[in-house]
């Protein structure tokens, strides 16, 4: 005889009054009794409806995914490509997307053509400077809201806050305004050019920010216990919070620097000067024709030798990175 499979199906408990209690403020319990309703689902079915529903959001989150990438992607696989194309095929109507002829000496054209040492020593003079000047200015302010009782230190911290919300374009004209009424501008002056690339950007609130949330991870208690050591709060600092925090100084070191390489509008509006000017001012004004025209194939082929350096460095400390910022957003 065969022996049917038994399915077991979902029960609701559920408390019925088997008296009139309609009217009555009192219950009897002894007239209370449990009826069990049998579900007309089963296990399995729910089981099932689960699967198929899990099914269908990954793969929706994953074509979401997919094409967000290649909207990412896209516009640095034309860079690649258009570094390998004539500038006949550049200008054509209709676009390719693979070159039909492979132009490898682009490349080679514009390292003979463009004054890559000059323009990378000038972006890493401005670059490291400013990353240490933010690094330093970052820490003690961090410090300050983070650890340090004054009054108005909140009120303070949201005034800083609110000034994210700014633009920084909307600061440009105030800065030029400020570095040339103190004279630091001029082709004759190289020290006052610089200065004024790096010194109005040593500040940065949102770093301010970041460092902060992780400072006020370490437990209050190890700053009372350095207290009943003896230790002021410069050693502190130094032998205790920094050493802890080293994930997110990393981030910030390596987001500050990739920003210095990216900068264009501020450099190329105080560096008259071509000895002077940073890496990407001089991809703008380096590869033109007799005409006046731009030699596109040159100045991508030369946007690759430059964005290669930057992709190196995120791809060998995205750890860092990742985990700097992760750790200032957990809240301790």
């Amino acid at each position: 005889m065969a022996v049917l499979p038994f399915k077991r199906k979902k029960t609701t408990p559920e408390i019925v009054d088997t008296g009139a209690m309609s009217g009555s403020q009192n219950v009897d319990t002894k007239k209370l009794k449990l009826v069990i309703r049998v579900s007309s689902l089963s296990v399995e079915s729910i089981e099932k409806r689960d699967r198929i529903l899990k099914i269908v959001s990954t793969v929706l989150v994953y074509a979401f995914l997919v094409v967000m990438a290649l909207v990412i992607i896209l516009p640095f696989y034309w860079m690649l490509i258009t570094s390998l194309k004539t500038d006949t095929e550049i200008r054509a109507t209709q676009q390719t997307f693979w070159p039909q002829e492979v132009m490898w000496s682009n490349y080679a054209d514009c390292l003979g053509r463009f004054n890559f040492p000059l323009y990378l020593c000038n972006t890493l003079i401005v670059g490291i400077i400013s990353t240490i000047g933010t690094l330093i200015t970052t820490i003690f302010a961090a410090f300050a809201f983070a650890r340090l009782e004054f009054r108005g230190k909140d009120t303070l911290f949201t005034v800083f806050l609110m000034t994210m919300m700014i633009p920084g374009e909307m600061m440009v004209i105030t800065n030029y305004i400020t570095v040339a009424n103190l004279g630091m501008l001029g082709a004759d002056n190289p020290v006052g050019v610089f200065a004024s690339m790096i010194v109005p950007f040593w500040v940065s609130v949102f770093y301010i920010y970041l460092l902060r949330q992780n400072f006020k991870q370490i437990p209050n208690e190890l700053y009372l216990a350095s207290k009943v050591d003896g230790k002021s709060d410069w050693n502190y600092l130094w032998k205790v919070m920094v050493p802890l925090s080293m994930p997110t100084l990393i981030s910030i070191f390596i987001l500050k620097l990739m920003g210095a390489w990216n900068s264009y509008v501020w450099p190329n509006l105080v560096a008259d000067n071509e000895n002077y000017r940073l890496i990407s001012n001089g991809l703008r004004t380096a590869f033109t024709t007799t005409a006046g025209d731009p030699e596109y194939g040159l100045q991508m082929a030369a946007t690759v030798l430059v964005t290669v350096p930057l992709l190196l460095l995120f791809i060998f400390f995205r750890k860092y990175i990742m985990r700097g910022v992760g750790r200032a957003g957990i809240k301790g």
